[in-house]
């Protein structure tokens, strides 16, 4: 019988490239291959500036975050911001939950996602593909922090090789394709267009969810004052890039009708620009959600640790095995969450959902931060830090982006 005990450590075992691939990994499978063609239902051809969109809300709060990781490295790192910002331990603690929050319900979108390239191969009813998703990537989890992180590391090389093989293919078959690029950027007169690619923004935002999920490694990192912040940035340049670059291909290859209506978009955009069966590309688009619910899981689990840990939960949160170094209990309070969301809500539904949450998560910590740097308090010699405008104007276009979600 496993033995576990309050007092047990995380082990401090993560390298930066780790993290990074740890980052890109939840970020590129929870939204290339689940919610390309839900964006480009909202927004048609003008997908692509959804995702630039969703990207220059993200950057400031990403700094904050940042600078935020190296003054407090620690697991549940969103809470403990909080608490030293806003000095508040209620809000801290409904900080922690919001990211738990976010973590469970963008799993079970990504398990659901997961389900319809699953299904195209081996016909079960959704339930089931679902329920043994969410089971064995919790399994996964559970088995140890190095190895389910390495085993998300493969993943992630798999998936962004994926999504590389589909725009050189593009760029060779098709290369009159670049000159059509400009058709993916609307007239500034074209008001209905900007509408559509605000409104498409919400889902757009849901697959640069991720990257903050890096700060809850902190405990597990090696030099984690360096290294997360580093981790941050990297991440979120390199979703950008990979988003946009295949979202513009998508959209200018495959009808908007065709594309919105797909349970497995990324296969039917590598069947038109190959010709070739979309058998490689599905088994890739599987390999990349479920690499988003695995790391989802760590994240959620973490969160509640760390929690835990800070007196903010009951101390079985906190308490972690001996034999795997993982907290068990809140890995499986975790899992089963997920599994139930997954089996009631919608896809685009969890997906909104998640994106409003992290929303209001980052305007919490930005407004944290603003308070921090109020009061003069200084930060150790030697880590990142912004300047008072970055968490300001993070602050803005985080409740402006909110408010517009629900308009």
């Amino acid at each position: 019988m496993t033995q576990s005990s309050q007092n047990t450590e995380l082990r401090r075992s993560l390298s930066l490239p780790l993290v990074v691939l740890y980052g890109l990994g939840v970020t590129i499978g929870a939204g290339i291959y689940v919610l390309i063609g839900a964006t480009a239902g909202k927004a048609g051809i003008y997908a692509p500036l959804s995702f630039v969109l969703a990207a220059f809300v993200m950057i400031f709060s990403a700094a904050s975050m940042a600078e935020l990781s190296a003054r407090f490295p620690v697991s549940a790192g969103e809470a403990a911001y909080i608490r030293n910002g806003l000095r508040s331990p209620l809000l801290a603690l409904g900080t922690g939950l919001l990211v738990v929050t976010s973590g469970l319900i963008s799993a079970a979108t990504v398990s659901i996602g997961s389900a319809g390239y699953i299904q195209s191969l081996i016909h079960l009813p959704d339930a089931v593909i679902i329920a043994l998703v969410i089971i064995c990537m919790g399994l996964i989890a559970l088995w140890g922090i190095t190895e389910s992180v390495t085993f998300a590391a493969i993943f992630t090389f798999v998936e962004v090789a994926g999504l590389v093989a589909i725009v050189v293919a593009a760029l060779w078959n098709e290369p009159e394709i670049v000159q059509e690029i400009p058709k993916v950027i609307p007239s500034f007169t074209d008001f209905e267009a900007f509408g559509a690619i605000s409104a498409a923004g919400l889902l757009a935002f849901f697959a640069f969810i991720g990257f903050e999920d890096i700060v809850n490694l902190a405990e597990e990192t090696k030099n984690p004052s360096k290294t997360i912040p580093w981790a941050i940035f990297l991440t979120l340049i390199g979703a950008t890039l990979v988003y946009v670059a295949v979202v513009t291909i998508a959209v200018l290859t495959v009808p908007i009708d065709e594309l919105s209506g797909s349970n497995a978009p990324v296969g039917l955009l590598f069947e038109r620009i190959t010709g070739a069966s979309p058998l490689v590309i599905t088994l890739i688009a599987i390999v990349a959600t479920l690499n988003g619910v695995i790391i989802q899981m760590i994240m959620a689990s973490r969160v509640l640790y760390g929690l835990g840990k800070q007196g903010c939960l009951p101390a079985m949160f906190a308490k972690v095995s001996r034999r795997t170094q993982t907290p068990v209990v809140s890995t499986m309070i975790v899992i089963v969450i997920i599994l139930a969301l997954a089996l009631v809500f919608p896809i685009n539904s969890l997906a909104e959902m998640t994106s409003r949450v992290a929303l209001t998560v980052f305007t919490l910590i930005n407004l944290s931060l603003i308070r921090i740097k109020l009061r003069g308090e200084k930060a150790e010699e030697g880590i990142f830090q912004v300047r008072l405008w970055v968490p300001v104007l993070g602050f803005i276009t985080c409740v402006g982006f909110l408010a517009s979600s629900f308009v």
